[in-house]
């Protein structure tokens, strides 16, 4: 009897250890408390996912039961849904249906979003409110020394992110000061930069795409956002494949999952097969060991390795551009990609040979050396970009020394250049293997 006893107290010891690797619950947790609460009352019913605090990815939901491919994970009530219906049928609808030119859709739900955080415990969405990030990691919130930091093309759409939500707070200027009946501190305080942009990022990192018709309130722009909470707290793996959509029959937005989840492990789902540069820009992240991750080439770069002297070098970049072929050059887990090498064959074409060029872009073998030498120019490229990422992480080790306040979003960077280390490292042990083989 003794001996069994302590199997099972080994094997509990061993399940509470389990368990605390995979996630510390959270659940007795007030705010998950309320949140619970206020979204039994709009009639959702949840066994399967519980609130826990997981090493590597923070806040998720963990399974309390083992998951088979095609369990349903979340159902979600159209009534916990946060859509423009929501903001129409507030005191904010008048407004919106009134003013002229319409706002668009994203415009309405920021609005909402910033007057419902402003009304505080009289806010009817409080539960849901209250489990919002306060901050977030979008490029538009990074520091301008963070920003410096990132990839080329990654550091231009940062920029312009910013933009975008500086241009959409100057623009709305008018339409906030008209809401000015419903409140009584001037509108300037409460709908001011920090908190357009900290609802623009709540919506472009939370929402779920849902297709809802046209109004006429509304401007042309889609409007295909939904907010849902709970169901917001399932983090990204690039590893899994879920069926997501909005059941008409139920009138519930449902995800099912194609994949197994043990009892206590994390529940991921999908947000698509973005590389790590979109996962930052979307929504604030990066995924360690992406498969669909890959270093970006800018024209740029590409263009250093080619002699100004070349005849036709003038006449290769306009091919390539016609063509679309100096945009999305990448070098991946498996090495150059087919349209990085292609880019270099053509640039790399012989006076006799460019003739050839519409068959070189359709992946013809023009010869042996036009081949050799498009491998020799992607390997002193793959080293170029691997010398920039090695200098870029030194520049944010010393950083993260200086500046205590940037940890977190220099951490950040330092992840995403990282992994691109990975991958340049990986493509160049593939280029060396390509050029033996050729050798």
């Amino acid at each position: 009897m003794k001996k069994s006893r302590g199997r099972t107290g080994r094997k509990r010891r061993r399940k509470h250890l389990q368990g605390f690797m995979d996630g510390v619950n959270c659940s007795h947790k007030l705010e998950y408390i309320k949140l619970k609460k206020w979204l039994k009352d709009r009639g959702f019913e949840d066994s399967n996912l519980r609130p826990a605090e997981f090493l590597e990815t923070g806040r998720g939901l963990m399974a309390t039961k083992a998951l088979q491919a095609g369990d349903l994970i979340i159902s979600l009530p159209e009534k916990c849904l946060l859509t423009t219906g929501t903001v129409l049928s507030s005191c904010l609808g008048g407004h919106i249906v009134k003013w002229k030119p319409p706002v668009s859709p994203l415009l309405a739900l920021c609005t909402f979003l910033i007057a419902e955080k402003h009304a505080g415990e009289k806010s009817p969405w409080k539960p849901y409110l209250d489990v919002l990030p306060n901050t977030y990691t979008c490029p538009a919130c990074l520091d301008h020394d963070v920003i410096n930091l990132l990839p080329k093309p990654l550091k231009k759409k940062a920029q312009e992110q910013k933009m975008m939500i500086q241009e959409l707070f100057t623009s709305s200027k008018a339409f906030f000061s008209s809401l000015q009946p419903l409140f009584a501190e001037n509108t300037g305080t409460i709908f001011n930069y920090s908190a357009l942009e900290w609802a623009w990022c709540t919506i472009n990192t939370r929402t779920i795409y849902m297709k809802h018709p046209h109004r006429e309130c509304f401007s042309l722009e889609p409007d295909v956002y939904a907010l849902a909470p709970y169901l917001d707290l399932l983090n990204h793996s690039p590893n899994v494949q879920v069926k997501a959509a909005f059941n008409e029959q139920t009138r519930s937005y449902e995800i099912r999952t194609k994949s197994r989840c043990r009892q206590y492990q994390e529940v991921f789902i999908c947000y698509g097969p973005h590389d790590n540069q979109r996962l930052l820009l979307e929504y604030g992240f990066v995924a360690v060991d992406n498969p669909h991750s890959s270093v970006y080439v800018s024209a740029d770069t590409l263009l250093k390795y080619f002699s100004p002297l070349d005849k036709q070098r003038k006449a290769k970049v306009a091919i390539l551009k016609d063509h679309d072929f100096l945009e999305n050059l990448t070098f991946g887990w498996d090495g150059p990609s087919w349209r990085l090498l292609t880019a270099l064959k053509v640039l790399s074409l012989g006076a006799d040979e460019f003739a050839c060029w519409r068959r070189t872009l359709l992946g013809d073998v023009t010869s042996a050396r036009n081949e050799q030498q498009a491998l020799d120019t992607a390997a002193k490229i793959c080293q170029f970009l691997t010398e920039e990422t090695q200098h870029v992480l030194l520049q944010i080790s010393q950083l993260k020394r200086d500046k205590e306040n940037l940890k977190t979003h220099l951490a950040l960077v330092e992840t995403l250049r990282s992994e691109d280390l990975k991958i340049l490292q990986k493509s160049a042990e593939i280029l060396c293997n390509l050029n033996l083989a050729t050798a």
